[in-house]
Formats: C-alpha cells, structure tokens, sequence
C-alpha cells in the first residue's frame, strides 16, 4: 500500500488498490519521444486532451459573436502526459506511482503524493475516473477518440494507435 508522508505523520493513500482509468474524452499524442517505461500503450510523447465547451444561452451568443472556439485544448506536461498513459484502468495507484518514480526520480519526488494530486486534478476535471477493480475495456481509451462522435483533426496531434491502446 501507498503511504503519503506529509507533516511529520503517515497516511494511507486514498487512492491506494484503486485503477484509475481514462474518460471517455478525445486525446493524441504530439511532440517526441520522451524518457518512459517500455510498456503497451506507453509511447513517451506530450499528450493533448481535447473536450468540447458547454456554454450557457448568453455565453453561447457571445461565443458565436467573437468566434470563439466549440473546444477546450489541454496540452499536458511531460510528468501528466506519461501519467495519462499509464491510466488505462490495468494498472493500480501503486503500480503507477512505481513506473513514475523510475521513470523521473528526484524529479516527481515524494512520487506518490505527487502522482495522487496529478491524479485527483485529472478526476477533478473529469478526465479521469477511479475504479477498485481492474477496467473491463467498457469504453475505447485510446487516442482520436470523441465521446460525441465528432471527428477531430488538429495540427501536429498524431491520434494513431500504438500496441496496447484500446479503440473498440
């Protein structure tokens, strides 16, 4: 089990034996490859999260007046971007937040309160749910993926499956 250190006493992470799994939201990878573990579904490369705006009647009329833009581009850093391949709902917290500390040491140290706060920023936002058994594949967690079933295609975003991303 985790355990998170922080002011002088020791506690049990709450997301310990749990198997966080990405959401139904549109993503890609972009950029190069970066240090990572050699693991299915596992490239190394930013990754870009992509949903869709839900604006109220007034918001949505001055959305359309100033031709803002229907979605929201969430470009993550090198740490969450590997983090988020490594969510696909195989992999328990503790297993996560080991492939996190090897792959960054000294970087993501205490790794496991850090791995927690990126996680729960992730579920937070809704990109990331937790389940206490192993995910059952029941939605596509790959790349290119639209939970509305719109296609998107954005410059420089590569939404092609690598081995071990699940599209069906």
């Amino acid at each position: 089990m985790s355990e998170l250190k922080g002011s002088g006493d020791e506690r049990e992470s709450s997301l310990a034996g749990s198997f966080p799994v990405r959401a139904p939201v549109w993503w890609g990878r972009r950029g190069e490859s970066r240090p990572h573990p050699n693991l299915p579904g596992v490239s190394g490369r930013f990754i870009l999260l992509c949903h869709s705006k839900s604006f109220r009647r007034f918001e949505g009329f001055l959305a359309k007046l100033l031709r803002a833009p229907r979605d929201l581009r969430r470009p993550l850093d090198e740490m969450n971007s590997l983090l988020w391949e490594l969510s696909n709902g195989h992999r328990n917290f503790e297993e996560i937040v080991s492939l996190m500390d090897e792959t960054f040491t000294e970087q993501i140290a205490p790794a496991a309160e850090r791995t927690e706060a990126a996680l729960r920023l992730l579920g937070e936002r809704g990109f990331v749910l937790f389940s206490k058994t192993e995910f059952e594949d029941v939605w596509p967690t790959g790349p290119g993926i639209d939970p509305n079933g719109e296609i998107i295609q954005i410059d420089g975003v590569d939404t092609s499956t690598i081995d071990g991303d699940k599209i069906e």
